[in-house]
């Protein structure tokens, strides 16, 4: 007996499934290119390739703000 498949929410209702370019983070972020992939190739903002592009999930961006905000606060 197969399962049923897995659902995947509409984006209106899972926000953190959005995919984000690298300069929709920079516009985000107010930086500048290179500030943005020396944050992703420190590891310090998670992204994914898909093929050729990399792409910034919505969750990841609010992880690494969130992050920031305690180390600031410390």
């Amino acid at each position: 007996m197969a399962s049923p498949p897995l659902a995947v929410p509409p984006a209106e209702t899972a926000p953190a499934l959005d995919l984000l370019t690298v300069p929709q983070v920079m516009a985000r972020l107010e930086l500048g290119r290179s500030a943005v992939y020396d944050l992703l190739r420190t590891d310090q903002l998670a992204s994914i390739t898909l093929g050729h592009a990399r792409r910034i999930p919505a969750c990841a961006l609010i992880d690494f703000i969130l992050t920031r905000l305690e180390q600031d606060a410390a």
